[in-house]
């Protein structure tokens, strides 16, 4: 930073009024802005597009098909598993969860 030394110098209380006449304003600048965090995450995501994402009009459908002779369902993980990935007889448990 450059100095001019023709410039008149301030004395030791102005600069200090300087200091906090610039702390007052970064304060009312935080202030300011501290409600722009608070917003609600429902507000904010109705706002929020994917550019041609209009699935509105889409309607997801899923087939259940019912649990098959060669699989399990493990107990530890809820999932459906094949046979083959049987460790466990009594209770059933994948080899994942094992």
């Amino acid at each position: 930073m450059t100095t001019d030394y023709d410039a008149s110098r301030k004395s030791e209380e102005e600069q200090k009024e300087e200091s906090l006449e610039a702390l007052r304003l970064t304060a009312t600048d935080t202030d300011a802005n501290s409600g722009k965090v608070d917003q609600d995450e429902n507000e904010a995501a109705e706002a929020f597009e994917l550019p041609g994402a209009d699935l509105s009009h889409e309607e997801l459908t899923v087939e259940v098909v019912p649990e098959q002779h060669d699989e399990f369902s493990c107990s530890v993980c809820f999932l459906v598993r094949h046979r083959s990935a049987k460790v466990s007889e009594h209770p059933f448990v994948c080899r994942d969860c094992a």
